[in-house]
């Protein structure tokens, strides 16, 4: 009898964990169906870079969702870039998080003219034409910085917008702080990670932010516990399809489906 009282709670404990949003979000059915372009439409031969101006406009003219990233400088500015370090982008060691912005307006990325991006000129350029998926990257336990920033600015945007982070403080923060916006987790299996990421990937950490949707990889489809928590009600977004034959292969087990590096 004591051992099955303990496998329940423990059973009930996963579960709790594990949890999505109870809700269904409204933003939800507008996200359905919808191929997000990784980084702006970029191109790895071209003069668009990740993450840049042109690479916006090339998805808004083929009328794609755009997903992007956000980082805070050192002055509060919200930028839009994804490495936590700037030398595979810009060609110069440091982060974000230590310039200012006019410090980070001197970047250029990728050999180009383009320099890094702003929030608000991304928010400007876009203009509710097409819907936004944010995902918020953390340095040093920055989130409700970098959260209070943007949504300072997302305040006084009238498009669309979803926003999204492998870190749960960020959810946990919209989840006290703006529970209007629709909120996901990231997260892929990592299987050859540390203990912290492998229970991320497990979902374990859903407890804090319940999110509306699960961003997950989509080579890691079958992993239980994604299937699990799609099946509790979580949204399923698949990431980053790079070829028609990935999105043939697993796109069938997500309803949105994130793309680079090719037009699917």
């Amino acid at each position: 009898m004591t051992v099955l009282i303990i496998v329940a709670v423990l059973l009930w404990l996963f579960f709790f964990c594990v949890f999505p949003g109870l809700r269904r979000h409204k933003d939800l059915d507008r996200i359905k169906g919808q191929y997000i372009a990784h980084r702006g439409l970029h191109s790895l031969e071209s003069e668009t870079p990740e993450n840049s101006m042109p690479a916006f406009r090339a998805a808004l003219h083929k009328g794609y969702w755009i997903e992007t990233d956000l980082h805070v400088t050192a002055d509060g500015a919200v930028v839009v870039f994804h490495d936590d370090d700037t030398m595979r982008m810009c060609g110069v060691a440091g982060t974000i998080e230590k310039r200012t912005l006019a410090e980070v307006k001197e970047l250029r990325l990728n050999g180009t003219d383009c320099c890094i991006p702003t929030l608000g000129e991304l928010l400007d350029l876009v203009d509710g034409q097409v819907g936004l998926l944010i995902e918020f990257k953390c340095v040093a336990g920055n989130a409700s910085t970098l959260c209070t920033a943007a949504q300072k600015l997302l305040d006084d945007y009238k498009g669309l917008y979803l926003i999204q982070s492998f870190y749960p403080q960020v959810l946990l923060w919209y989840r006290w702080h703006k529970r209007s916006v629709c909120r996901g987790q990231l997260s892929a299996a990592f299987r050859d990670k540390n203990f912290a990421q492998r229970l991320l990937g497990c979902l374990l950490f859903n407890f804090l932010g319940r999110p509306d949707f699960v961003s997950y990889q989509h080579s890691d489809k079958r992993h239980f516990c994604r299937r699990l928590v799609t099946c509790l009600g979580a949204y399923p977004i698949g990431w980053t399809f790079e070829s028609q034959q990935a999105l043939s292969d697993d796109g069938e087990a997500f309803k949105t489906w994130i793309f680079e590096q090719f037009i699917p």
